[in-house]
């Protein structure tokens, strides 16, 4: 089974694969993440999709950030708290407020510059920048990447180089569209949300206001926008093609 993509929208194959097109499109929280693999889940859960929490993660963090076991997490400076198991190299930036979590390592001259809550046994790379973002347990962004106004789901991992275009080219609110349906976000900045244990190849460029299902990859290279299916292989080459997993 597979899927020609148009715009921000999935086209459909044949109609007797319609129904289970329908059930592989993710857009709420209940469906792209397994609960509790973040601080931020008792948040998460009473939202119906996940960029509605954007707007809040700065506060959330300030809200969390207090009430972490001291004998876990250092306040090293006002507004952040690093895990005292984390490894953070010295010539990383941590902007408030950001949380670091458990055995979660920043290497060297990543820039997280605020709103950024990182889980634990996460891997935030090298020369990396993190804004206003929510990075679920296990996730890892090793190298050269962007992730802006997003939510990253468990196990989730970005290639060298791939990032997140948080911001439409002619500045207008983005507007998340799936099965000839259409989503007002409200939002002008609108990264990515990645459900659970997605993997997206090397430079490729998540455009504004895209969503990936859970369990899905994407090619290198490629240039990823609307609503992928779960369970999914993006192809980019010639043409761009979804083709279900086997």
């Amino acid at each position: 089974m597979s899927f020609e993509v148009s715009g921000l929208d999935i086209l459909t194959g044949p109609e007797n694969q319609e129904e289970k097109h329908m059930a592989d499109i993710q857009l709420k929280v209940s469906e792209l993440f397994e609960p509790g693999h973040t601080l931020a889940w008792p948040y998460l859960e009473k939202v119906t999709y996940p960029w509605e929490i954007l707007k809040d993660i700065k506060s959330i963090i300030l809200e969390i950030g207090p009430t972490l076991d001291p004998e876990k997490y250092d306040n090293p400076s006002e507004g952040v708290w690093v895990a005292k198991s984390a490894k953070v190299f010295p010539s990383a930036y941590l902007g408030s407020p950001c949380i670091i979590g458990e055995d979660t390592e920043v290497r060297q001259a990543a820039f997280i510059r605020g709103s950024a809550l990182v889980g634990n046994g996460c891997v935030v790379g090298n020369s990396v920048e993190l804004k206003n973002v929510i990075i679920s347990d296990g996730v890892q962004v090793p190298h050269y990447n962007y992730v802006g106004d997003s939510v990253l789901g468990y196990k989730s991992h970005m290639g060298a180089g791939s990032i997140t275009s948080n911001v439409k080219s002619d500045k207008t609110l983005v507007i998340v569209r799936a099965n000839g349906e259409q989503i007002e976000t409200g939002l002008k900045k609108f990264g990515a949300m990645l459900g659970d244990f997605v993997e997206v190849g090397c430079n490729s460029v998540l455009n504004p206001g895209t969503v990936i299902g859970s369990h899905t990859n994407v090619y290198p290279t490629s240039s990823v926008r609307g609503v992928i299916p779960s369970d999914s292989i993006f192809k980019s080459g010639k043409g761009t093609e979804i083709v279900a997993k086997s």
